[in-house]
């Protein structure tokens, strides 16, 4: 099995910056796309951000010039650094990767981490 755990979440104020670390562990060949979602109280999961193994990446318009994913293959390992967060960036972030194990293709989530953004 495959486990993504989570890490770096916490209180900041706004305009404050935090780093996400998500490391993937357990029975991994490789592993392809890697990202970010946020939840929020009451509203739907979404994309925050997502990065190819090549390293090629994707954001959702709202975090775009604030946050950077990046990834570590050799440590099967991915980042978001966030950057000018605002109230509205308060969520539980959840890393989720795509692992490949023999021929076949795996989505895994981890269990999240909270970002609280507030004064």
């Amino acid at each position: 099995q495959v486990q993504l755990v989570e890490s770096g979440g916490g209180l900041v104020q706004p305009g404050g910056s935090l780093r996400l670390s998500c490391i993937a562990s357990g029975s991994i060949f490789s592993i392809n796309n890697m990202g970010w979602y946020r939840q929020a109280p009451g509203k739907q999961r979404e994309l925050v951000a997502r990065i190819t193994r090549r390293g090629s990446t994707t954001y959702a318009d709202s975090v775009k010039g604030r946050f950077t994913i990046s990834r570590d293959n050799a440590k099967n390992t991915v980042y978001l650094q966030m950057n000018s967060l605002k109230p509205e960036d308060t969520a539980v972030y959840s890393c989720n990767a795509d692992v490949i194990n023999g021929l076949k293709t795996y989505n895994y989530w981890g269990q999240g981490t909270q970002v609280t953004v507030s004064s």
